[in-house]
């Protein structure tokens, strides 16, 4: 598909850096030699748009035999958005959902009122070396979809509106931009898309949506002249027209955002919630253990562990 030619970048000569409304620089957690960069929550910055989690999983390299193991464990008032550019990861939840991921494809997990599930490296993948780097995101729910059913969706390579001119791609994962929809089922205006850039390409970003943000994956881009490399997110104040410029080696990101919250959410451990008494009534649910009658079922075919609630929160 070609690039909507009324979006060609404008590049304001006069944008400056008040335009970044926050500059984030992740914090780095190394996982018994998987590393993962979390750029939201952030002290400064709770949320972008409904994204309230962001991290960069890797890049990582794995042995024969090795991988990830994310035993069950579960959440609630969210949805989760799991995007690969390399490896993949073997997903099952509590709906039924019994999914392989790759690279350009997109899982959306709906927790709603609660779900539970695990990510593994497949069997098939551990009998040689592999490896494993993307993105997994969290969406705050609207209060009136917080006590929904859990549902799941995945979308291939395909399915997703993909947009090229000379320089830039971009594939929409979730929302609107550019003129084009994702086919992804969202609860508030939103847009999330992977964007690869060559050296000194210029990207516009959408200007219909309220919060916008910018992580650099890969690469640099430049913003009034200051140049920002890998591992860093900036938060663009609402209303100015703003335009990226790709570094001398180019860059991919992941631009993401939409409308705020009607006001800020809860977190812990694994649950996201507008109230403290959803948080702990999730809490005592996980912590009860009851599969069969209980709020939360394990996921079909993962069954035989999960990750208990931690006792920091007993």
């Amino acid at each position: 598909m070609s690039w909507n030619p009324t979006q060609n970048p404008d590049c304001p000569e006069n944008m400056g850096l008040d335009s970044i409304e926050t500059l984030i620089i992740p914090r780095a957690r190394d996982l018994g030699g998987f590393e993962v960069r979390r750029a939201l929550p952030a002290p400064r910055r709770q949320m972008v748009g409904p994204f309230i989690f962001f991290d960069q999983m890797g890049p990582a390299e794995f042995l024969t035999g090795g991988g990830i193991d994310v035993r069950p464990h579960p959440h609630i008032g969210l949805a989760t958005v799991t995007y690969l550019y390399q490896g993949e990861f073997h997903h099952r939840d509590s709906t039924g959902a019994d999914q392989m991921v790759y690279p350009g494809e997109v899982n959306w997990m709906i927790a709603g009122n609660g779900v539970t599930h695990s990510e593994r490296t497949s069997a098939e993948m551990r009998q040689r070396p592999g490896s494993l780097f993307g993105i997994q995101t969290w969406v705050a729910l609207p209060e009136s979809q917080e006590d929904r059913p859990a549902a799941f969706e995945h979308h291939g390579k395909e399915a997703l509106p993909f947009l090229e001119a000379e320089g830039k791609q971009a594939r929409l994962i979730l929302g609107t931009a550019w003129g084009e929809r994702a086919p992804v089922k969202t609860f508030t205006e939103t847009f999330y898309a992977d964007v690869i850039l060559s050296a000194g390409a210029a990207l516009p970003l959408p200007d219909e949506h309220e919060d916008r943000g910018v992580y650099v994956v890969e690469g640099s881009i430049l913003v009034a002249g200051e140049t920002f490399e890998a591992g860093r997110m900036m938060v663009f104040r609402p209303g100015d027209h703003i335009s990226l410029k790709a570094g001398e080696t180019g860059a991919r990101l992941m631009v993401l955002g939409g409308e705020t919250m009607n006001g800020p959410r809860y977190i812990s451990w694994n649950f996201v919630a507008s109230s403290r008494e959803r948080i702990d009534s999730a809490k005592q649910a996980w912590a009860e253990g009851d599969w069969d009658h209980g709020r939360f079922r394990l996921p079909p075919g993962d069954e035989n562990e999960f990750i208990p609630l931690p006792d920091s929160l007993r």
